[in-house]
């Protein structure tokens, strides 16, 4: 498997989806029935397989990715060749970015001395989805990329 199984909540969700890509395998809801009762390592198989395509799919399309915890905010833009970081640091004892009212406080307070802004480029390595998906791992989040959006436009 190269990315991980969705979870129970996201099958539930890709129902149909799923229902489709077993029948362009020309499997039917009774096998699909006689298959996970009688071969369940092959039912695995093809839940594994049915992640890897979602996942495939989904960090194609995917152009931004955000990253936001109490003191730090990594906006990630999804270019084509490369990844553009834009790093936010603050150095506020009692500022929590990850609350509203922390997050108000940056907004109000984007030009404090105690807020660092920093630009990064990364080229991706052979497989670039899999970058991608190395940092939904350690957390990241897919966004429309309105936040990284405002952040390049300010400092930029």
């Amino acid at each position: 498997m190269k990315y991980a199984r969705l979870t129970k909540e996201q099958f539930e969700e890709l129902h149909k989806e799923f229902i489709n890509f077993l029948a362009t395998q020309s499997i039917t809801a009774e096998e699909w029935q006689t298959i996970k009762t009688e071969k369940p390592e092959v039912a695995e198989q093809e839940l594994d397989v049915f992640s890897d395509l979602v996942w495939e799919g989904v960090l194609t399309a995917a152009k931004y990715l955000e990253h936001i915890s109490p003191k730090n905010i990594h906006l990630f833009a999804l270019n084509d060749d490369h990844m553009h970081l834009i790093g936010i640091k603050i150095e506020k004892d009692d500022i929590d970015v990850t609350t509203q009212e922390g997050f108000n406080w940056l907004r109000n307070n984007l030009m404090d001395e105690s807020v660092e802004f920093a630009q990064a480029k990364k080229e991706y390595s052979d497989d670039k989805n899999l970058d991608k998906f190395a940092l939904i791992q350690q957390g990241s989040n897919i966004t429309k990329g309105e936040l990284y959006e405002y952040m390049n436009n300010l400092i930029n």
